[in-house]
């Protein structure tokens, strides 16, 4: 059975840029997308309108070029590039964990929450890699999480999803054992057992004890 950490981890911002946040320690920030250049980092950011004109000044005075995508009573979204790649992004890069995180990324009192679920090898090496950078940071937390393909077999998995399709689990339900049977060319007490099987396999998996 394969199992893939799922990790939560934060990283303080050292630099003035982000001075409004930790001024504003209880409002939470959004970076909806990174994407790296040739020549740098491009950033998508989402603030609270109310912090317009501080988010804004704070780039002016950081020298940030950047642009405002979008803005209505409730956010505005800017898009601003960084000439280089900021030491916890190179991080995350050099140990292939981009594809694996989840956004939007958060910024709250001056540190950057960052969610992914990769592999032990990954998360193993981005550890190392942000060490390196001298940065604090903190784990917050790790939870394993088990791919669906390798929690079941091939035909437990057939049998699950037919049943799904087909209303067996729906309440009221609208299959019953003899037609999912029948529908999957096996016997009744055949199909009972493999979605017996199946299930346990679920039922236990959901409610096992995170590993902190």
């Amino acid at each position: 059975m394969g199992y893939m950490p799922s990790a939560q981890i934060r990283f303080k911002l050292p630099v003035d840029v982000v001075d409004f946040s930790t001024d504003h320690p209880d409002e939470e920030f959004r970076i909806p997308a990174v994407f790296p250049t040739d020549t740098g980092l491009r950033v998508a950011f989402k603030a609270p309108t109310k912090y317009r004109q501080i988010v804004l000044r704070s780039f002016d005075d950081a020298g940030l070029p950047y642009d405002v995508l979008h803005a209505d009573d409730q956010s505005i979204l800017i898009q601003y590039e960084m000439p280089l790649i900021p030491p916890p992004i190179r991080a995350i890069l050099d140990s292939g964990n981009l594809v694996t995180m989840e956004f939007p990324l958060t910024l709250r009192n001056g540190w950057i929450t960052i969610d992914l679920t990769t592999s032990h090898e990954r998360l193993s090496q981005f550890k190392a890699e942000f060490e390196d950078t001298g940065f604090t940071y903190e784990v917050v937390s790790v939870t394993q999480s088990t791919q669906p393909n390798d929690l079941l077999t091939d035909r437990q998995q057939r049998f699950m999803l037919e049943a799904i399709q087909r209303g067996y689990y729906d309440s009221p339900r609208q299959c019953t054992l003899t037609d999912l049977a029948a529908a999957l060319d096996v016997g009744k007490s055949t199909a009972s057992r493999i979605l017996h099987n199946a299930e346990e396999k679920v039922i236990k998996e959901f409610f096992a004890k995170p590993i902190e």
